[in-house]
């Protein structure tokens, strides 16, 4: 048995540029790792694939990321049919369809744990041609951290690391789907004029206000709650609050963990869930997504609870 975190994301800035021929919007966007996360584990045995969760809704055939990306590694490992020979199984903590990653952090950490129960020995640099393939986040999840991505999120360049803040996040209920939210964009008359050219603003890092999402306006028109959210955390004196990715989560940053509780406590509401969690750097996501190697139990390094701090 592997096991495997799975760090969330929430998008510091996204800037959306255009429609490119293949379908895929080009973005330019400033990823960061938080502790909430999902754990995969992976169990070699005989048969095809399965992958399951206790969690209903999460998809248990090729509708699932984390399938797709197994059936892209035995594809690249030059193996035929569908993948074989491990069952997987996923705690979900992320909420689905929030714009937080968590199908692409999934997919990305089965990709690690796949790579040892099939003794993939092409490293790396194949986990990223593979990942690249699966989704435009699924690289970043190889990576974690402070990144800033760009083309349709796999094009990925480090920056110096945020300086450590808490995350105040509320997940209104539904959902928004990542292709609705961009077709939203689509239509929008301001489609045709994104920020700066995509450019983040300078000295960025001493003013986090300054930093946004192109597709929070076109959204919020359609789920009014999304901004009204947005403008509370900012009330309660977060240094950037913003849909992260398509939605449906809004952040808060806050520097002080106590502003980040009143913060929580100011934007608690019936028809949405709210987590304290905190940003993490390289090097925590690196721990978080290390491969943990035992039978049950083992391996959980303090994962309890998904990494959301109660």
């Amino acid at each position: 048995m592997v096991r495997i975190g799975a760090p969330a994301k929430v998008n510091l800035d996204l800037r959306v540029l255009h429609r490119r021929p293949d379908g895929y919007h080009e973005v330019r966007t400033l990823l960061q790792s938080i502790a909430l996360e999902d754990t995969v584990s992976i169990r070699p045995r005989p048969g095809p694939l399965t992958v399951r969760s206790r969690m209903p809704a999460v998809p248990r055939d090729a509708a699932n990321l984390v399938w797709q990306a197994a059936a892209r590694l035995w594809s690249a490992l030059g193996r035929r049919g569908d993948p074989r020979g491990a069952a997987i199984s996923l705690r979900k903590a992320i909420p689905a369809a929030a714009g937080l990653g968590g199908a692409s952090s999934d997919a990305a950490a089965a990709l690690r744990g796949l790579a040892a129960v099939w003794a993939d020995g092409g490293g790396g640099a194949r986990l990223a041609e593979v990942a690249a393939a699966v989704g435009s986040d699924v690289p970043f999840f190889l990576r974690g951290g402070t990144v800033a991505a760009s083309g349709r999120g796999e094009q990925l360049r480090a920056v110096r690391p945020l300086d450590p803040h808490w995350v105040v996040l509320a997940v209104p209920r539904p959902g928004v789907s990542t292709p609705r939210a961009y077709g939203w964009w689509d239509e929008s008359a301001g489609a045709g004029s994104p920020r700066s050219a995509g450019r983040r603003p300078p000295r960025w890092r001493a003013n986090l206000s300054r930093l946004g999402n192109d597709l929070e306006p076109v959204v919020v028109r359609r789920r009014p709650e999304i901004g009204a959210l947005v403008a509370r955390l900012r009330a309660a004196g977060a240094a950037h609050a913003a849909m992260s990715g398509s939605g449906s989560a809004v952040f808060g940053l806050f520097r002080a963990r106590d502003a980040a509780l009143a913060a929580r406590a100011a934007v608690r509401g019936s028809d949405w869930s709210t987590r304290l969690t905190r940003t993490i750097g390289p090097q925590e996501f690196a721990r978080r997504a290390r491969l943990a190697v035992g039978g049950a139990g083992a391996g959980r390094r303090g994962l309890a609870g998904g990494g959301d701090i109660d």
